[in-house]
């Protein structure tokens, strides 16, 4: 697309196995915990975790609990139903030990790099609603710095606004050093990402990685003007074959 000279990312889910991630850590979590949370369906606690992180992170995004809170709220309440009482100390240090499962099945997606590098030589970032040192921790640890420079990661927990507020957009074009119309955004999130995006001037791009999106969301996206994709591989050629 000759008008797109910038691309910004989402991380979780988008560039980054964030689900794939969890599962592996809290199910390796449960079993080390023994006992009956190592018993438990592991579906149902994973479905059951995936939903606690669900309602206290954005929690957290609306200021509701600090980023320390959130962690806290989230081991208070998967414990919760095993009659487990947790003080503010003891959520910490489970959630750390979950953490350091989780952070040992870090990857990124296998779209991710080779799209990274079909888009050169636009300028490339990321926005995420998140704690900037955590979410830098991700980056760092999967290589991702190599390709998006430390000033081209916007977080939400950096910047005091969070997606899809069109202010996080605009900034982020503007560190990358292009205006709205002149960036792409790409992300898992049909509202908070890609609407979001396109509604802030930028073309908000929807991946759509498990092919879920209903008859209804796919009209929606298209009154939005957002392109759907299953992958990013389908990304350059999108913003080839696309013009302003």
């Amino acid at each position: 697309m000759s008008g797109i000279r910038a691309v910004l990312f989402d991380l979780d889910d988008t560039l980054f196995a964030h689900r794939e991630s969890v599962e592996a850590g809290i199910h390796a979590h449960r079993a080390a915990l023994g006992g009956e949370v190592a018993a438990a369906d592991p579906a149902a606690e994973l479905a059951r975790w995936s939903a606690l992180e669900e309602e206290h992170y954005h929690r957290y995004l609306a200021g509701e609990l600090d980023y320390l809170g959130q962690r806290r709220a989230r081991a208070r309440a998967f414990v919760a139903p095993y009659g487990i009482e947790l003080d503010d100390t003891q959520a910490e240090a489970w959630f750390e030990s979950y953490r350091v499962h989780y952070e040992t099945s870090w990857r990124l997606h296998d779209d991710a790099l080779p799209c990274l590098d079909a888009l050169a030589p636009r300028a490339l970032g990321i926005i995420t609603n998140g704690d900037l040192a955590f979410q830098t921790s991700k980056v760092r640890a999967v290589g991702l710095d190599a390709r998006i420079p430390p000033d081209a990661l916007i977080a939400s927990g950096e910047v005091g606004v969070a997606k899809p507020d069109a202010r996080i957009f605009e900034l982020a074009a503007a560190r990358l050093g292009v205006t709205a119309s002149e960036a792409c955004y790409v992300g898992d999130r049909l509202h908070t990402d890609a609407v979001g995006a396109a509604r802030a001037g930028l073309l908000g791009v929807w991946i759509d990685r498990p092919g879920t999106a209903t008859p209804e969301q796919r009209a929606e996206a298209d009154a939005a003007g957002v392109p759907v994709i299953r992958t990013l591989a389908e990304l350059p050629a999108l913003l080839a074959a696309t013009r302003p």
